[in-house]
């Protein structure tokens, strides 16, 4: 009996233990690196995993069922000194589509300006409004994009606290020298994805990650000609921010992510809507038009 109550209390402990935002898989690719020293990299990976995914992000308390699946892979590409690293990052972020076992990819995307430094078996330090270190600083940009564009696919504009703990991020790593941060720089680094994410003139980012999840995805189990048509529907924003400014960041990350699943839902389409779908994606995405030929094939 006692034993039973001691297998009922850990049961409590692991789930509450669980109920942080992220489920986040971390891998750390050192294989451009020369060196007997491999010991570090699984320790930074394992430093990563803890950190995205043992903190409170959100005052949300997720059920173990709730949290949000993403993935990072850091590709360590030189290390000048010993615990000095330059490295890109890949980033996914998924979501469950109602009634279904499909998750819809969120967000692909790669950073490739990062310089970062880790001293092995330190600890990771973060604090709201305090630049402790790159890599934190970068790790919890990205923890609280991705949490903001979670939430904007359940709730129209339900992202706009976590983008705003990102552009906190922002702001107090104008003084640093580490790159990626600052606008002058060039218009595809973290300063400007966020940029794109909060600029009232490209609401329609916001509404088509609304749109398209909830009124389109959730609802193609039951009703998929209309869920067809609500995200052919949605398109139609993409397109209006194409026409208006066609070199934005985060309309690239878009259609990244979402090309193949676009493909998949309109090649059930009829006649019509692959005609009017293929019409609008070559015009958002004119460099892999022969992808979406596909959707008038089958």
């Amino acid at each position: 009996m006692y034993k039973i109550f001691i297998l009922l209390i850990l049961s409590l402990f692991m789930l509450t233990a669980r109920s942080q935002e992220f489920v986040c898989n971390v891998e750390v690719s050192s294989q451009q690196i020369q060196g007997s020293d491999r010991r570090i990299y699984e320790t930074m990976k394992n430093a990563i995993y803890e950190f995205m995914n043992n903190r409170n992000w959100t005052n949300y308390n997720f059920k173990y069922n709730e949290r949000i699946e993403c993935s990072i892979l850091i590709n360590i590409t030189e290390r000048p000194s010993p615990d000095y690293f330059r490295c890109d990052m890949t980033l996914a972020l998924r979501r469950p589509v109602f009634n279904s076992s499909y998750n819809s990819v969120l967000f692909n995307y790669i950073d490739k300006d990062i310089d970062i430094e880790y001293i092995e078996n330190q600890p990771l330090d973060f604090s709201v409004g305090m630049f402790s270190s790159n890599l934190t600083s970068i790790l919890a940009y990205y923890a609280y994009v991705m949490l903001g564009l979670d939430f904007d696919s359940f709730m129209l504009n339900g992202g706009n606290p976590y983008y705003e703990a990102a552009l906190n991020i922002v702001n107090t790593a104008q003084n640093t020298s580490y790159s990626g941060w600052k606008s002058a720089e060039n218009t595809r680094n973290r300063f400007w994805l966020l940029e794109n994410l909060t600029n009232p003139s490209y609401a329609g980012f916001r509404s088509f990650y609304y749109e398209y999840h909830l009124k389109g995805l959730d609802v193609m189990y039951e009703f998929p000609e209309k869920g067809r048509q609500t995200i052919l529907g949605t398109l139609e924003y993409l397109q209006e921010i194409k026409q208006s400014r066609p070199g934005l960041l985060f309309l690239q990350i878009i259609a990244d992510s979402k090309r193949d699943e676009l493909v998949n839902i309109f090649s059930d389409g009829i006649a019509t809507e692959k005609t009017a779908a293929v019409k609008i994606l070559n015009e958002i995405d004119p460099a892999n038009a022969m992808t979406y030929q596909k959707i008038l094939q089958k």
